[in-house]
């Protein structure tokens, strides 16, 4: 038996549990603790100082900017925001850490308890957030070479010091498709709030997977593996149901799951050992001498929640209830908070928030998709795709005919009235002006109206 062909029967005897801890990078301009600036792709080792080198004599002075992005996220997440937290070094030796530390928070963290729900096929779920922590990232190992003789490990220390949100679920998890969800609500939360881009080939989302399983009804949790670093939404899912058949199998065949931390291998699809709990780092936390404890005002805290847009799962709530639109549909202009703010300045021009919805979900991404560009950078503006829908309702348009304009306003950037007016397009509808058009035309042509008078006399019998 592999752990890629268990029967379905076994596999359904057991019930995975799935906790997982998101990082989030924050967007500010400069690294949390010094001036630095943060910049993806610039030269190896020309964004740092002192500070984010951990050279001696160099203090920490913590950014106002991240503390207040990271509140934002706690907040949307529903957490308690603690008036008190404190940040220690937690030690662990790698080539990327220069400091031989990394600042983050452990017993006082800057949020706990809260939820995010998310969409199963079963209805609505509540997954607990269990705390939300700052942290500063460590620096980047770059591996090459294959053989022995020729592997060369490259540091680069630009990203040590980026500042960092750490979003720990409860294990409420209990399929890979749940986790999925989670983790696309979590992204377009952080997108909507300006917290973070959330671009994870940058690494400014990623993901580490807590996984056991247990017989279906059991109250106990079984041993879990933890899968680090999946830096993709397909490699979670992939990962994730790659090691539940691992565990079940190994536990089908008479052995025991290990806690220990793992990899996943993209080339192979599989998960490997990195590390036995035996051999897992003990971390030895204590205080950071050289920064103070932060402390939230409740004023503070009003200034940043008062600022707040409105979040994913609200404005799909609000999109159903006041444009009467399906519930896909709202997931679809919800998907990132450009492409919702443009339905919505659409439909007020053209009053419609169905058929809107049609044409920004269909035609619209369709022009985007096959130009290889997102909403926010569209060439036809909100207001000219809801005039255009405007136009189709008061009869002035055909839907047929607007299909043709749609693409010319793409290319043009044109209104469709523009377009409209210069090619001589504009649909009447008028019943007058329809009527004297006819009669212009008829006392033009009289001959050849005549001519089909002629024709539709009925013949004589001879």
């Amino acid at each position: 038996m592999s752990a890629t062909a268990l029967a379905e029967n076994v596999l359904a005897k057991y019930e995975p549990v799935i906790g997982l801890e998101v990082h989030v990078q924050l967007a500010t301009k400069t690294k949390i603790f010094c001036s630095c600036a943060v910049e993806f792709g610039a030269p190896p080792n020309t964004l740092v100082c002192p500070v984010c080198l951990g050279l001696p004599g160099a203090l920490p002075v913590l950014s106002r900017q991240a503390v207040e992005l990271a509140i934002s996220a706690a907040l949307a997440l529903r957490c308690h925001i603690n008036p008190f937290s404190r940040f220690a070094r937690k030690n662990y030796f790698y080539p990327d850490l220069p400091k031989g530390y990394q600042i983050s928070q452990y017993d006082q963290p800057l949020a706990e308890h809260g939820a995010v729900n998310i969409l199963t096929p079963s209805g609505h779920k509540r997954i607990g957030v269990t705390r939300v922590h700052m942290e500063d990232d460590a620096g980047k190992s770059i591996h090459d070479g294959f053989k022995d003789s020729d592997r060369y490990t490259y540091v680069d220390l630009n990203r040590s010091g980026t500042p960092l949100i750490e979003i720990v679920s409860e294990p409420d998890m209990r399929s890979p498709d749940e986790a999925y969800s989670y983790l696309t609500e979590i992204k377009q939360m952080m997108q909507y709030l300006g917290v973070s881009d959330c671009d994870m080939e940058k690494g400014q989302l990623r993901c580490d997977a807590n996984v056991s399983v247990r017989l279906r009804g059991a109250p106990k949790f079984g041993t879990k593996a933890e899968v680090k670093n999946l830096n993709s939404f397909r490699f979670l899912k992939m990962a994730l149901e790659y090691e539940i058949e691992r565990q079940v199998e190994l536990i089908e065949s008479g052995g025991k799951v290990v806690q220990e931390t793992r990899l996943y291998n993209v080339e192979t699809g599989k998960t490997v050992g990195m590390r036995s709990k035996e051999q897992a780092h003990d971390y030895r936390y204590f205080p950071e001498p050289d920064l103070v404890p932060l402390r939230v005002s409740e004023h503070w805290l009003h200034e940043i929640q008062s600022r707040l847009p409105e979040l994913p799962a609200g404005r799909r709530e609000r999109f159903v209830r006041q444009y009467g639109l399906r519930e896909y549909d709202a997931e679809v202009l919800t998907l990132t908070r450009a492409t919702g703010d443009y339905f919505e300045t659409a439909a007020k021009v053209s009053g419609d928030g169905k058929t809107t919805a049609n044409w920004v979900i269909g035609d619209l991404m369709g022009l985007l998709k096959a130009a290889g560009i997102d909403i926010a950078q569209s060439p036809i503006p909100a207001a000219h795709l809801g005039e255009l829908v405007a136009l189709i309702g008061k009869g002035e348009l055909s839907g047929k005919l607007a299909k043709e304009i749609l693409p010319r306003m793409f290319e043009t950037g044109d209104s469709p009235s523009a377009i409209m007016d210069r090619e001589g397009l504009r649909q009447i509808s008028d019943t007058a002006s329809l009527e004297k058009i006819i009669a212009d035309v008829l006392a033009a042509n009289p001959k050849q109206v005549e001519q089909l008078r002629a024709a539709k006399q009925p013949c004589s019998a001879s």
